[in-house]
């Protein structure tokens, strides 16, 4: 009976192995379509977006905020833990982004999509990391926060102005940048050989 458990978990490895690696590549596409959204993004809102020079304020998201400079110094399952928390609090924010930009750019079907697919990317890409940590024993911790509650924050900003909207849909964009950039790092420690 011994042989038998030890050969399952000689067959798990090569297992563990493939998802991290499809994960990986997840995380690496999406650090792709996450900029081509950001540019999109920028090119729908107007001036003062993409003048040379233009850095809009960062303003406060309730749930989400960048990868602290301290998550590199933590290990491996930690950043892992940290990535699927804000993975889970991402799609809401952009369902809510896309829902704005809807009515304030209703003639811009191709962001409407490309803000409907990354919400949907990043849910799958959520998914999958919570995947790598359960195999690897290190699975999140309890419940992330609530999406209801995100995006009812983002609909309160909505009457803020038009421009604070922009901003703030600026802002997840960004983040969601950030996020998937930082999990392809984060899983590119477990690729064997290195970032593949």
């Amino acid at each position: 009976m011994e042989d038998h458990q030890t050969d399952s978990s000689i067959s798990f490895l090569p297992h563990l192995e493939a998802k991290i690696r499809q994960t990986h590549n997840l995380a690496r596409l999406l650090t792709k379509y996450a900029e081509q959204l950001l540019e999109e993004y920028v090119q729908q809102q107007g001036e003062p977006f993409g003048l040379p020079g233009f850095s809009p304020p960062r303003l406060p998201l309730a749930g989400l905020s960048g990868p602290a400079p301290s998550h590199a110094g933590l290990p491996v399952s930690e950043r892992l833990r940290q990535d699927a928390a804000a993975l889970s609090v991402l799609p809401a924010l952009l369902d809510a982004v896309r829902r704005r930009q809807a009515e304030l750019n209703p003639r811009a079907p191709r962001l409407l999509r490309s803000l409907e697919d990354a919400a949907r990317q990043v849910r799958a890409l959520g998914a999958a990391v919570e995947t790598v940590l359960a195999a690897l024993g290190a699975a999140a911790r309890g419940p992330g926060p609530e999406p209801v509650t995100v995006a009812t924050l983002f609909t309160a900003n909505s009457t803020a102005g038009i421009f604070s909207a922009k901003v703030l849909g600026f802002h997840v964009c960004g983040l969601y940048g950030e996020w998937v950039s930082r999990t392809e790092g984060d899983l590119g420690q477990l690729v064997p050989g290195g970032v593949a």
